[in-house]
């Protein structure tokens, strides 16, 4: 794998002024849409199902093939909502791409539009981020203005209207079907799954909800071609995407390569981890993905090789984490976001997370016993599959790998009295992680039943 970064959704965050229609003109902006306003919209579908292009949200599903699955017109509405309401710790792909580039997603958001029969689309986006919300609108202004978006666009006869439309800040509204229900004024929950929204989606109606990376990266497979787009990728990864790099990395950010490139390479590219420390374990998808060590380093970023060795790429968040970082205290961390985030709509994850994020933080402080563990996993068996959405399943997956990787860590704050990360409690601790090798080997099926679950 070339360590050759791809800039095509980043290409021009560093131009002057890049977030302006005229700055995106000058590029190859709205190129795509003219493209495709000359063929059918079929056409368009297919060109997206054969590029390969999987969603960028973090399930991976083929986006082609997901548009496909809205039935056959009966003469009623159809909608698009693009999922902009990302939210979870470590990602932070979109935001960036909607301040930087918003005119890649209002283009692809047409593009899409015309393809599924869409006259009226939605971009819901978490209200918190005031200022992308703004940058949105004003590009969804200026669209208006040139004819990209309206009635008779470009004379095609094609009539598109865009909404901006900002949540209230709520985690759960980045699952698809309770971003539904808060896009229809009510309280953000999961609905229960069939009907599926391409049936009975936004007002019932049949709906595509597609993450907004996937929606930015049609624009380029209509204008350079389904076959430029797979040569980048792996063969059931193809394409291109945002990596992004946070924590102890000595040049964090937004790493734009071809899926399947793997850590070492993007480490390489981004200074290594910070002088004086070595990797201890990082995040290949989020905190709702189990937990990789230095062992995975040379594991290809696609969905399937992630998924062989025990995880999900999921967003691509990449959160590194030295030899100084405690790994109880950070799962801990994460559970305490899970349990607050939770809707509270099904049992286990409303129940289940209250008792992981208080069995965690006893543990933590030094005043948890083995039998703590035993429980910790019997919690999590309890959520894994029975709840409402992903959010149950995404809570409990670094605490089960991080036991799998780090038990003699968890261990030795429950022996310890204490945390042995702790400068002030340290000195009375003799604790050295042994060679992990075998646990990451057993993880690999523990994590493998969680991926499939």
């Amino acid at each position: 794998m070339s360590t050759t970064l791809s800039p095509v959704l980043s290409d021009q965050w560093d131009a002057e002024r890049s977030w302006t229609l005229a700055t995106y003109e000058q590029g190859r902006g709205y190129r795509a849409l003219r493209t495709a306003l000359g063929m059918a919209p079929a056409d368009v579908v297919t060109a997206v199902k054969d590029s390969g292009l999987r969603g960028r949200g973090g399930a991976g599903f083929p986006t082609g093939l997901k548009w496909s699955f809205l039935p056959q017109p009966d003469g009623g509405p159809r909608y698009l909502v693009v999922n902009a309401d990302e939210s979870e710790p470590g990602t932070c792909k979109d935001i960036p791409l909607m301040m930087a580039t918003p005119h890649l997603l209002v283009e692809g958001v047409a593009i899409t539009s015309f393809a599924i029969g869409c006259t009226h689309a939605f971009i819901y986006v978490r209200g918190e981020v005031l200022h992308v919300y703004r940058r949105l609108l004003r590009a969804v202004e200026e669209a208006y203005a040139a004819g990209h978006l309206g009635k008779n666009i470009h004379g095609s006869g094609f009539d598109l209207d865009v909404t901006v439309h900002a949540g209230a800040g709520a985690y759960i509204c980045g699952e698809e079907t309770a971003l539904l229900d808060s896009l229809e004024g009510r309280r953000g929950q999961p609905r229960l799954k069939p009907p599926f929204p391409a049936v009975a989606g936004l007002y019932a109606r049949p709906t595509v909800v597609n993450n907004v990376e996937s929606i930015a990266s049609v624009p380029s497979i209509i204008d350079r071609g389904v076959d430029w787009f797979r040569s980048m990728g792996t063969e059931k990864s193809a394409g291109f995407g945002i990596f992004s790099l946070s924590g102890h990395v000595e040049r964090p950010g937004q790493y734009e390569a071809p899926l399947g490139i793997t850590l070492r390479e993007l480490l390489d590219m981004a200074g290594g981890v910070r002088g004086g420390h070595e990797l201890k374990f990082w995040t290949p998808g989020g905190s709702s993905t189990p937990l990789f060590t230095a062992e995975h380093l040379d594991v290809p970023l696609d969905y399937e090789s992630v998924g062989a060795a025990g995880s999900m790429l999921g967003t691509r968040a990449l959160q590194i984490f030295d030899d100084s970082t405690c790994v109880v205290r950070a799962i801990t961390r994460w559970a305490e976001f899970y349990a607050h985030e939770s809707c509270g709509k099904c049992t286990p994850c409303r129940e289940g997370t209250y008792w992981l994020k208080q069995i965690l933080a006893r543990i933590e402080h030094g005043r948890g016993t083995m039998e703590d563990l035993d429980t910790l996993l019997d919690v999590c068996d309890n959520i894994l599959g029975r709840a409402f959405c992903a959010l149950g399943d995404g809570a409990t997956s670094t605490i089960t790998s991080g036991i799998a990787l780090f038990r003699e860590e968890f261990e030795a704050h429950i022996t310890g009295g204490a945390c042995p990360f702790d400068p002030v409690a340290s000195a009375k601790f003799d604790y050295t992680p042994r060679n992990r090798r075998a646990d990451v080997h057993a993880l690999s099926g523990v994590a493998a039943g969680t991926v499939g679950a």
